[in-house]
């Protein structure tokens, strides 16, 4: 299996200036949002996740919800609608 990484548009809210990237990989899902002086990053392994949900509105930027077991919930915006669909698709097949 290969490496998928998606990056949030800089025009939606909350990504002007350091856009978050989400990588696919055969472990994971790893989430990382770059800032000024630090960053965050967070990787969820498949078995510790328990759903992922996309809301997708009609005008707009969708976004990308990662409930954990346990560990709370990733939330990432700034994505295509076909972005996120393929990003669920590709998780939920690893699951």
């Amino acid at each position: 299996m290969h490496m998928k990484t998606y990056t949030a548009s800089h025009l939606s809210e909350g990504n002007k200036l350091f856009a978050c990237k989400i990588t696919i990989d055969d472990k994971g899902v790893t989430l990382k949002v770059p800032g000024f002086l630090s960053g965050k990053e967070s990787t969820v392994l498949y078995n510790h996740i328990s759903a992922v949900d996309i809301e997708s509105p009609m005008i707009g930027y969708s976004t990308i919800y990662i409930e954990t077991t346990g560990d709370g919930k990733i939330t990432a915006h700034g994505f295509t609608k076909a972005e996120v669909t393929e990003m669920k698709e590709m998780i939920l097949s690893r699951m």
